[in-house]
């Protein structure tokens, strides 16, 4: 019995095992092919998994925001403090997330091309 490095993964499994213990992925009868679509449903899994968070992201940044316009806090009170501690954090973390998606989908510059 000897170790190799799963296709999919990189991880060591034994060369007998007919899936790796890792990530599930079928060693046997897989090609090229197989690799490159778990590649883009992992891909598309992560994108997925930030637009959602994007979407939380704003909602946290509304409420924040609805705290402060219908609540009508007085500058200082804990509430105000809240609303405003929402709103930054909500903000803070849409942007981090759309910078994240940016990078998943990469940064095609075909346009500086000459």
């Amino acid at each position: 019995m000897m170790l190799i490095d799963c296709p999919s993964c990189k991880k060591k499994i034994s060369d007998k095992a007919k899936a790796c213990q890792h990530c599930d992925f079928t060693v046997g009868a897989n090609d090229a092919d197989a690799l490159l679509r778990k590649k883009k449903m992992e891909r598309y899994a992560k994108h997925q998994s930030l637009q959602t968070q994007s979407f939380v992201a704003m909602l946290l940044f509304l409420t924040g925001f609805g705290m402060m316009y219908w609540g009508e806090p007085e500058i200082g009170s804990n509430q105000h403090s809240l609303a405003m501690l929402i709103c930054v954090v909500g903000f803070a973390w849409y942007i981090i997330n759309r910078a994240r998606l940016v990078m998943i989908k990469g940064f095609n510059f075909k346009f500086w091309k000459i």
